[in-house]
């Protein structure tokens, strides 16, 4: 079945950190649109669960947050005659904890998946589409981006005074 809202078929369509979650429910809905679809996770086990709940789709197991592995594993499926008309990058987490206690390292992961692999892997596509002359990326963005909620980002906890 495909959604008559807009066709995809003919068209490649690889989502980062599709094997759970939004990513996978996005894969889902690409899918129904008639898209072939590539997902994508860092947890070989899990991509492969994930796979076989979408029928045909295929896997590119790889670490966005590594520039290096996403040039790779994108050019390697490229070369192999599979060119990808649309890039969804939706890899992204999140670390709870109110400012003054929020670890360092984890804020530098953060970093490295909600941003960083937005860059990695969105190069390694762009690459290819554009000597194609063809193609899509879309960037999902959480709405921490606008709206800073208590121990969710690393941000002043409300009882903070400013001095003025």
């Amino acid at each position: 079945m495909t959604l008559d809202l807009f066709d995809l078929r003919g068209k490649r369509a690889l989502i980062t950190g599709s094997s759970q979650g939004i990513g996978f429910a996005l894969a889902e809905g690409l899918k129904a649109a008639g898209a072939e679809i590539v997902l994508n996770g860092r947890d070989a086990a899990k991509l492969k669960n994930a796979a076989a709940q979408i029928e045909g789709a295929d896997r590119l197991c790889f670490d966005v947050t590594s520039h290096g592995a996403a040039r790779t594993a994108i050019d390697a499926y490229e070369a192999s005659a599979k060119p990808i008309d649309i890039l969804v990058n939706n890899a992204g987490m999140q670390h709870r904890a109110p400012l003054e206690d929020f670890p360092p390292d984890a804020f530098e992961r953060l970093l490295r998946t909600n941003i960083a692999s937005v860059f990695h892997v969105g190069q390694a596509v762009a690459r290819h589409m554009i000597s194609r002359g063809r193609g899509k990326i879309i960037n999902i963005a959480s709405v921490q981006t606008a709206l800073a909620r208590p121990s969710i980002a690393p941000i002043p906890p409300r009882r903070a005074r400013w001095a003025t």
